[in-house]
């Protein structure tokens, strides 16, 4: 029988412990289970049948946050001409505007 949840009940959830090398991340967010399977080659230990999948995944792979970077006008300006720069090279026509 499969059940519809609201978007506030799809949640994500990650656990882990200080003992283990793995993490458990349970989730019903598409992005994310398509991410864990078919970037990081990892197939669900669960699926509950209403969508939601539950993973054991290297805790390695998982990142805490990072707090957003504050760049002065003059950072932004040399890393967006380092990158106008960068996307010159790799384009195959020079004409091409970006």
């Amino acid at each position: 029988m499969s059940v519809t949840l609201t978007n506030e009940e799809k949640e994500t959830i990650i656990t882990f412990d200080e003992t283990s090398a793995d993490a458990i991340v349970f989730t019903y967010n598409k992005t994310w289970q398509k991410h864990i399977e078919q970037r990081l080659g990892i197939q669900p230990s669960m699926n509950n049948g209403s969508g939601g999948r539950e993973y054991k995944v290297p805790k390695s792979r998982i990142k805490p946050p990072r707090a957003p970077l504050k760049l002065s006008v003059e950072q932004r300006r040399r890393i967006a001409d380092r990158l106008a720069g960068s996307r010159q090279k790799k384009s195959p026509n020079p004409s091409r505007k970006h």
